[in-house]
């Protein structure tokens, strides 16, 4: 849509280039990636390749430091052609966005560079068995030990867990203390004592791997603990802040994508002698799927140029990230009903769509959390 003035030229331009780039090269991939489940390698370089894996990082570190509007922009881009990219993609940005924040300068000299470039990928770790929505219940222990520190625990939902070099991880070093003693850690798959447990086998999202994170005595270097101990849960939410209107953009991608879909299909589509699209049900339903996009769109920007500026987001990040979730849901939905049986079959791309959407609902904190942030920040205020 055209509404885009307050976008700067750099951020229309980069937007462009991942729009030319996601249509003519991931488009074609993403049947495949969804029906093999195959991790979308070619898809991955050809972003780090144009340095698209960097936006948010630093230019010092390799980055071009482009901010969180313009990733959200990229995402949405890439979600059109292919939601199992685009969720490994905003994921590099969970992973590695604690690093910028919280990390020193030795930290970020080792993983940054190598994430703007796409040599490596980032997860992000903060889900267990009895800890979802409840962030501030994990049981993972980290006990210090001299120069490192021994974790012990079971991690699930790791978003690339199986694939990423860096994972930005939180345990606790003192259950007691709550959330207060959530601290963060730069994992690596090399470090003795951790192990990629079972993949999960899902609805959506196929082409993106989802891991149980296993740390039995795990050695982790003192070095690779983020920020100080007992910061990890201010570290987590401040990610979350930023990471939300990206899981937005990545449901605007994916609204967008079944609401394209079903306006080429209403025009061709013939029923009693004229295009389904002439039918006023179809034409409520359309203008209904374009409304609630572009409002998705519009507040999806509005959270993350408030990141951006360094402005309280909590609030703007949750109802975008809830709203283009229901959203993407709800016009995934109608679009399978408007391509009638076709829109059943994987014949045609909107059965993946409506798979995809669901998970925009879930993760990232699901859709009841968001409400309940949201009431929280408005009778705080």
């Amino acid at each position: 849509m055209g509404g885009d003035f307050y976008l700067t030229a750099e951020q229309r331009e980069m937007r462009d280039l991942v729009r030319a780039m996601a249509r003519e090269r991931i488009a074609p991939l993403a049947a495949h990636v969804d029906e093999a489940e195959a991790y979308p390698d070619e898809s991955l370089k050809l972003l780090g390749d144009q340095g698209l894996m960097g936006l948010y990082i630093p230019e010092a570190y390799g980055g071009t430091d482009m901010g969180t509007l313009a990733f959200c922009l990229a995402v949405e881009e890439i979600a059109w052609a292919c939601a199992s990219s685009a969720t490994i993609y905003l994921v590099q940005y969970a992973g590695g966005w604690p690093i910028v924040a919280a990390g020193t300068e030795e930290q970020k000299r080792r993983y940054l560079p190598r994430l703007a470039s796409g040599e490596i990928t980032a997860a992000f770790s903060l889900s267990e068995p009895g800890a979802g929505s409840d962030a501030a219940a994990i049981s993972t222990r980290a006990v210090r030990k001299g120069d490192r520190y021994v974790l012990n625990g079971v991690k699930l939902w790791v978003s690339n867990g199986s694939k990423a070099s860096v994972i930005t991880l939180f345990a606790t070093v003192d259950k007691g203390r709550g959330k207060g003693g959530v601290t963060a850690f730069l994992i690596e798959p090399t470090f003795p004592g951790f192990a990629v447990g079972k993949l999960e086998r899902k609805l959506g999202i196929r082409g993106s791997p989802t891991a149980a994170l296993h740390l039995s005595d795990c050695e982790v270097p003192v070095e690779n603990r983020l920020g100080e101990e007992g910061e990890g849960y201010k570290i987590a939410l401040s990610v979350l802040d930023g990471s939300r209107p990206a899981v937005g953009a990545e449901a605007v991608g994916i609204g967008q994508a079944a609401l394209d879909a079903s306006v080429a299909y209403a025009k061709e589509r013939q029923q009693f002698g004229q295009p389904i699209g002439a039918f006023q049900g179809i034409q409520f339903m359309l203008a209904d799927m374009a409304m609630a996009v572009h409002g998705s769109r519009l507040l999806v920007h509005h959270a993350a140029a408030l990141v951006d500026r360094g402005a309280p987001a909590a609030l703007e990040s949750s109802m975008a990230k809830c709203f283009a979730g229901d959203t993407a849901m709800k016009v995934a939905t109608d679009a399978v009903q408007i391509f009638g049986g076709y829109g059943y079959t994987r014949e045609y791309p909107v059965e993946r769509f409506m798979r995809d959407a669901k998970i925009t609902q879930i993760y990232e904190g699901t859709n009841q959390i968001q409400r309940v942030v949201i009431a929280r920040e408005l009778t705080r205020r």
